[in-house]
């Protein structure tokens, strides 16, 4: 099973967060975009853009922030901060 942890940060306080399973048999790739769309759409964002520096973050630790600046739309919260818990 594949599962990743996604948390949203204001003021240093995460205001909200949500574990996205997925049982499926697709690449690594694909259920991380599957998951990351899942995040937004339950928090109601906007798909944030992978950066070069937030992919080579995300390949070196399992876990990136999006901040304002991977966000085409203005966002009310610090940074959306994603990470792999758990892979088959």
């Amino acid at each position: 099973m594949f599962r990743m942890w996604a948390k949203i940060w204001e003021n240093n306080r995460m205001i909200k967060d949500v574990v996205i399973c997925d049982k499926g048999e697709e690449t690594r790739t694909k259920k991380i975009l599957h998951a990351l769309d899942e995040v937004c759409y339950t928090f109601d964002l906007a798909k944030p853009i992978w950066l070069d520096s937030t992919i080579e973050e995300f390949k070196r630790h399992d876990k990136v922030r999006f901040t304002k600046d991977n966000f085409v739309e203005s966002i009310s919260f610090d940074y959306l901060e994603i990470q792999v818990i758990e892979e088959d």
